[in-house]
């Protein structure tokens, strides 16, 4: 059976919209929690691929974000063993810094909905076609600025970078497929989370556009899906038991 491994930084985001996806194709997945202690995989040769979740705080913030490095070096490991990485939100940026992107503390938030835009460097690619002219929530903290040689897939409304595909087996997103309404009712009763002051209207939004969200998490997961084979089970290291009989 295919098994990824998925990094999760608060227990108000997880893969959400995507588990059923990966589910109906047959598709594993163990949440590995740093933010309550638990250590990160030191191998990827158990898994098929690797998600990064999104979190509460910039993922250069080392007060709160202590594994930060153990994370970068996650993604180095499971690149090496060519199996392909996802990152959403904070997630993304962590796949821009293992990439040599300089990451910011600032801005503490940026979260608004905008019209994804493909860039050339975005043409033929399957996700940054699918989703180019679709309505997107972008939500995360800190930034992430691109090192020569990467260049974003897609673009938001303003101008900032939405999407990377820094080599063909990895790529990082700044809007967020996997979010529910739901999931940011919990993120606003996380105890002392800072939220951006805006959060009220984007659930109100994503309310209202949830049918739409729908859609758009299925065409995202099919072209992702298709862009990094995911349906392919890639050969993992035998497990042997110590036992002795």
């Amino acid at each position: 059976m295919k098994q990824y491994a998925v990094v999760q930084h608060t227990y108000s985001e997880f893969l959400g919209l995507i588990e059923q996806h990966l589910e109906k194709r047959d598709i594993g997945f163990n949440y590995f929690r740093p933010f309550v202690g638990q250590d990160l995989p030191g191998s990827a040769l158990q898994f098929d691929g690797l998600f990064l979740l999104a979190g509460r705080n910039p993922a250069l913030d080392q007060a709160t974000v202590p594994w930060f490095e153990h994370e970068l070096n996650l993604v180095s490991i499971f690149r090496r063993a060519d199996r392909p990485v996802v990152g959403f939100g904070a997630g993304g940026l962590i796949v821009a810094a293992a990439f040599g992107a300089d990451l910011l503390t600032e801005p503490r938030h940026t979260a608004s909905w905008t019209t994804a835009r493909i860039t050339e460097a975005g043409r033929g690619d399957p996700v940054a076609e699918v989703l180019h002219g679709r309505r997107v929530l972008s939500l995360f903290e800190g930034d992430a600025e691109l090192p020569q040689g990467i260049e974003p897939i897609l673009l938001a409304d303003d101008g900032r970078w939405l999407g990377i595909r820094p080599d063909t087996g990895s790529y990082g997103f700044l809007f967020r497929p996997e979010l529910k309404p739901g999931m940011i009712e919990d993120m606003i009763m996380e105890a002392n989370r800072d939220l951006p002051d805006n959060i009220g209207e984007l659930l109100a939004e994503a309310r209202e556009l949830w049918p739409e969200m729908q859609r758009l998490t299925d065409d995202f997961i099919v072209a992702l899906v298709k862009s990094l084979d995911l349906m392919t089970e890639r050969r993992k290291a035998p497990v042997f038991s110590l036992k002795v009989e």
